[in-house]
């Protein structure tokens, strides 16, 4: 394949793929539409098997300089046509220090250091090629000019003043050249008034004349000679340079050096954020550099704006690149990603509620021709003879006068005869409650988040109600105010550098009470813990809790015959009460730092409602043959959970 030669390959090209190979390196050649495609790769190849490699693609000649050694890497991914690749070619020896000049059909390789004495490329090459170019001048002298324009030459380039023709000899890189001949164009203006008015096409005027001022004063502090004297004028972006021919003439090839267009285009930049709240941070960052500008303690005096575009959550800044670069290295800082944090609470309550009640009323009425009635009644602790006989007076009796547990009465009623009757009531109850609720809830870090499960309960606030005489109609009316009842649980977790999370936690729980003595509306049992704690990662800590052990012991009887021994108890009611209550809230968070941790515990809560579902689902629908219970449909995997066979 080392024989290859261009005639060759122009005969094969239409019909094959050729590889070139030359130990290292390798190079792709293949023929598409009519149109050569090279896809050259080079790993630590050497420079003179490159040389053959490009000589046989682009059917060039070449003498090489014996000093031309080295090590080259080239790495291509898109495909490039021959001249290109030459192009490309032509870079690679310019990062060695080496150059190639065209002389007609043959192609020297030679140290770039010794170039500018052999002929180069005509003029109007591009690129890396070497060339040399003279420069006619008008206005200026080009002597005055080679001190000025010599340290944007390279070493190995050239630059020369032919003072009989007023021209300049420049021989370097084409692309500098070119550059070159722009700068040396618009400092070859007339120049001889007083004062020259100079527009700007990329700089701010005001930042150019207080670095030109600056370089002014420290030559004054040196001893030279005063400077020209600038002025800038905002409206038009233009600077007003005063002074001596020769020190405009400086000034003017320092002016048009730093006014060139950067890569990025001016002071306005448009930063897009991935993670943080670009409204949040524009404030911050106002607050934090918008001092600096307008003269303030940065140096400028260019005003410093921060806005935020929220449908893109961009932020768009104005300010100049050293204000920007801090700014930047600030937003680099706050826009990460956040850990997330699930914070488990555990509410657990156990209440063991036992009474027992124990009494006897009597009522003795004298005949019908005597006066006199006599009875006991203890309300306190059990529903006596007094309650029975006021619910059966109605037609329809009212059962809720009626007494708890058992009842056993005596009597005889006659109405002729002394009336007399007696009830005895027992009750013994026992109750237990074991409450476990279980709130959770996944917040960012550093954000507060509220949960909040339960339902609204109505409660009288007040009513009226027309009493007297009145005029014209009255319309009673009562208000109304709903109250929450349930559980909430309010968080902020700060984590920590290591794995602990410091969390501010505010948790109520809130529970309609079976009643109470006296209450004349609804009575709410509430439990409320605000509280800050430090918790590692999945630990458990207790946050508080309760233990209430109450003993209520009630005892009614009459005066002095409540006491006789056997029979006091004939005029006496006891009731005890005991209730026992436990509850405890804990609190266990869990950090999520990445997505994986994330999908875990949602995959654990989301699988075991649907195993409930799916257990439920095992029994067919009551009066419904053939409908089914709605089921969670089952988790899709992630991309990366799927195979090549999409398994």
């Amino acid at each position: 394949m080392n024989t290859l030669r261009s005639r060759s390959l122009k005969t094969f090209w239409p019909f094959i793929v050729v590889l070139l190979l030359h130990g290292p390196l390798k190079i792709t050649l293949a023929q598409q539409a009519g149109n050569l495609q090279i896809m050259p790769n080079y790993r630590q190849a050497d420079i003179q098997q490159i040389i053959e490699a490009v000589g046989e693609v682009t059917g060039k000649n070449f003498v090489v300089d014996p000093r031309v050694q080295a090590q080259v890497t080239l790495l291509s991914f898109s495909p490039m046509t021959p001249d290109a690749f030459y192009d490309t070619f032509l870079a690679a020896l310019q990062v060695h220090g080496y150059v190639a000049l065209d002389s007609g059909d043959i192609v020297k390789i030679v140290p770039d250091a010794n170039a500018r004495q052999l002929p180069g490329a005509p003029p109007g090459s591009t690129g890396d090629q070497l060339i040399t170019q003279t420069v006619r001048l008008e206005n200026v002298g080009a002597a005055q000019l080679v001190p000025i324009l010599r340290p944007l030459i390279p070493q190995y380039g050239h630059l020369a003043a032919h003072t009989t023709s007023n021209m300049l000899i420049i021989a370097d890189r084409a692309a500098n050249v070119a550059r070159m001949l722009n700068i040396v164009a618009r400092i070859d203006q007339a120049g001889n008034e007083e004062i020259e008015i100079i527009p700007l096409e990329n700089a701010s005027a005001s930042q150019i004349v207080r670095m030109l001022s600056a370089l002014n004063q420290a030559s004054a502090a040196a001893g030279n000679a005063p400077g020209v004297q600038l002025a800038a004028d905002e409206r038009t972006n233009s600077l007003l340079l005063s002074g001596a021919q020769s020190g405009r003439l400086r000034y003017r090839a320092l002016i048009a050096h730093l006014d060139t267009p950067t890569d990025d285009g001016g002071d306005t930049r448009v930063r897009y954020l991935n993670y943080a709240d670009s409204e949040d941070l524009a404030t911050n960052l106002q607050a934090q550099f918008g001092a600096l500008g307008e003269g303030g303690a940065g140096g400028t005096s260019q005003a410093i704006t921060i806005w935020s575009d929220a449908p893109t959550n961009a932020l768009v800044i104005n300010a100049p690149a050293n204000i920007l670069q801090d700014m930047n290295s600030v937003i680099d800082r706050l826009d990460i990603p956040r850990a997330q944090v699930k914070v488990d609470a555990i509410i657990v309550e156990v209440t063991e509620d036992k009474a027992a009640e124990f009494g006897v009323t009597w009522a003795i009425e004298a005949a019908q021709d005597n006066i006199g009635i006599g009875l006991t009644n203890f309300p306190a602790t059990s529903t006596g003879i007094a309650q029975v006989a006021a619910a059966t007076q109605s037609d329809i009796p009212n059962a809720s006068l009626a007494p708890q547990g058992i009842s056993f009465g005596v009597g005889r009623i006659n109405r002729t005869e002394a009336s007399w009757a007696t009830i005895l009531t027992a009750l013994k109850g026992d109750a237990t409650t074991n409450i476990i609720s279980t709130p959770s809830i996944v917040t960012m870090d550093n954000e507060q988040a509220e949960i909040s499960v339960g339902q609204e309960v109505p409660f009288l606030t007040g009513q009226f109600t027309a009493t007297g005489a009145a005029q014209g109609a009255i319309n009673p009316f009562q208000t109304i105010q709903r109250q929450a009842i349930g559980t909430s649980l309010t968080i902020t977790p700060q984590i920590n550098e290591g794995t602990g999370v410091k969390l501010n936690i505010e948790q109520k729980t809130s529970s309609i009470s079976a009643g109470a003595a006296g209450a004349v509306d609804i009575i709410t049992n509430n439990r409320t813990i605000t509280t800050s704690v430090f918790v590692e990662d999945g630990e458990i800590l207790v946050l508080g809790g309760l233990i209430n052990d109450q003993l209520l012991e009630t005892e009614q009887r009459v005066p002095v015959l409540g006491r006789i021994p056997l029979l006091g108890w004939l005029f006496r009611s006891s009731s005890t009460e005991k209730v026992k209550t436990n509850l405890m809230v804990f609190i266990r968070p869990t950090i999520l730092r990445d997505n994986i941790q994330a999908r875990f515990e949602t995959d654990a809560k989301y699988q075991y409602i649907r195993d409930l579902q799916l257990e439920q689902a095992e029994e067919p629908v009551q009066l419904m043959r053939g409908a089914s219970r709605p089921i969670l449909p089952e988790l899709p995997l992630l991309p990366e959970e799927v195979d090549e066979d999409g398994n």
